[in-house]
């Protein structure tokens, strides 16, 4: 079979240069790479609204899908809320593929040459950080960062879920928590008079009238193209450019690479909505009873570049009490808990009753795996939530004012009172998103949301996440029409409909 040979055979031929070790484990990693990417891309295929995809079938083996061109793509039946890497072939005509960066190449359709690249990439780097990966066993880490490490494969349902453009093989192990580094942040001394700050900025981060920004590496090396002054070591979270130093804050730092759909700079508007947003968004909590608590932000501050920008805020840990732990969500299938059924209903209670609060009131979260994280107890029970990272909420003046609360002084991207737009916000991530990968499957996301909804407020919102299909960012859609700006939706069968339906139509 065909197999991506350029990526693959690229980081082989670096993992010779610089980490030999890893070559017999990255090359037995490959398969269920292909796999991994396969399946997410499979789910795209079955269940976005792809314009060269004319019709969709079903039988007993599997699925069909009708290209506008007339060929026949089929597979496996797809449950779009599983997890995995269950997918192993697909067939395109009388073509066998393993393969999906082939696979892509062969469909021709528009953008699908730079995105099979992309797939390719990400192939290649899922393999190698399962090549370096550890066993997490039962053992509860004693940091933060080391819950992010255990994330291994990176987004459950994205094909470019590894996709590092830019990042040679010694920069993946130098900076890529799966690997476990520690990373050296720098600073680049700029002006005040030439920054935008927003929050309080630290005297340690001050010389004279400048300002010290902390740079990621990478950013300084290829892309700033200059030196930075050492400041501090840290350890890096999923999002990679966003950095734990220890007994301190976390760090966000801009890092313009593509990494799965985004660049990931900070915009001078994030920075310069900031403080504003963290003090908002704490008062808010606030209303949820002590179900949710906000990372505040400590400080932000931008060269008026958003290749040049750094945050700075509390880390999660700041809210966990004696024996408890504060997890990522997107770490909880990658950690040996006591999670059964019932553990699974109880933390979809928790996240619907805090997500359709908030919701109610004016502010839908994206709380997606990365974003969103749960305090467990010592015995392994979701107690509370904690949120990080406010830079893509979404916030109604209208719902806001309707319960009596002041909107915050905002405008932009941030603000938006279209009940489309609160909604697949939060649906998306947290439901089709968290809550969808945690349960990792729809039968098991359905049996949780059935415990889980007899609690629930009854709200116009909790009757649209009954009763209509749920919405969840179309990944591969996007990847395929960079023309189009902004997120673009697909619309899922819903996890009760799949109960009803085996073949998911």
């Amino acid at each position: 079979m065909y197999h991506s040979p350029t990526a693959e055979a690229e980081i082989a031929e670096e993992l010779t240069a610089v980490r030999p070790a890893l070559l017999g484990r990255y090359a037995a990693a490959l398969q269920g790479a292909r796999a991994a990417v396969l399946t997410r891309l499979w789910r795209a295929l079955v269940h976005e609204p792809l314009p060269w995809i004319t019709g969709r079938a079903a039988d007993a083996e599997g699925r069909t899908l009708r290209l506008a061109d007339g060929r026949a793509l089929r597979g496996p039946h797809s449950d779009p809320y599983a997890t995995g890497d269950h997918v192993r072939t697909l067939w395109l005509d009388r073509e066998r593929y393993d393969d999906p960066a082939r696979l892509m190449t062969d469909l021709a359709v528009p953008h699908a040459a730079a995105f099979a690249t992309e797939l390719a990439g990400s192939v290649a780097s899922l393999a190698l950080s399962r090549a370096n990966a550890e066993a997490s066993g039962e053992e509860w880490p004693a940091h933060d960062w080391e819950w992010e490490q255990r994330v291994v494969d990176g987004h459950p349902y994205h094909p470019n879920c590894r996709s590092r453009p830019g990042f040679s093989v010694a920069d993946q192990l130098a900076y890529g928590p799966e690997h476990r580094p520690v990373v050296w942040l720098g600073t680049v001394a700029v002006p005040a008079s030439e920054c935008l700050v927003s929050g309080d900025w630290p005297e340690e981060l001050r010389a004279g009238g400048d300002l010290l920004l902390p740079v990621h590496p990478w950013q300084a090396a290829h892309v700033l193209k200059r030196s930075a002054e050492p400041w501090r070591a840290a350890h890096p979270l999923m999002a990679l450019r966003t950095l734990a130093v220890p007994g301190g804050p976390h760090v966000k730092t801009a890092l313009s690479a593509r990494l799965t759909s985004s660049v990931r700079d900070i915009s001078v508007y994030s920075v310069k909505a900031s403080a504003t947003l963290s003090s908002f968004a704490t008062e808010l909590a606030a209303r949820t009873d002590g179900l949710l608590h906000v990372t505040r932000a400590l400080g932000a501050a931008t060269a008026r570049s958003p290749d040049l920008a750094a945050q700075l805020r509390e880390s999660p840990e700041t809210y966990a009490g004696p024996g408890e732990r504060v997890v990522p969500v997107a770490a909880l299938a990658a950690t040996e808990l006591p999670r059964s059924a019932e553990w699974m209903t109880a933390f979809t209670r928790l996240a619907l009753t805090t997500g359709l609060r908030l919701l109610d009131l004016g502010v839908a979260l994206e709380a997606h795996g990365q974003n969103l994280l749960v305090v467990l107890g010592a015995d392994g029970a979701p107690l509370r939530l904690v949120y990080r990272d406010l830079a893509d909420i979404r916030i109604s003046p209208e719902r806001l004012a309707r319960h009596g609360i002041t909107p915050p002084a905002l405008t932009g991207r941030l603000i938006s009172d279209d009940v489309n737009v609160l909604r697949h916000k939060l649906f998306g991530s947290l439901v089709a998103g968290a809550l969808a990968a945690t349960a990792g499957s729809g039968p098991a996301l359905a049996a949780a949301l059935r415990g889980a909804l007899p609690h629930l407020s009854r709200t116009p919102d909790l009757a649209a996440l009954c009763d209509e299909p749920l919405p969840a960012k179309a990944l591969t859609l996007m990847r395929l029409s960079p023309e189009t700006p902004g997120d673009q939706w697909a619309a899922l069968p819903h996890p009760f409909v799949l109960e009803r339906d085996a073949y998911g139509q």
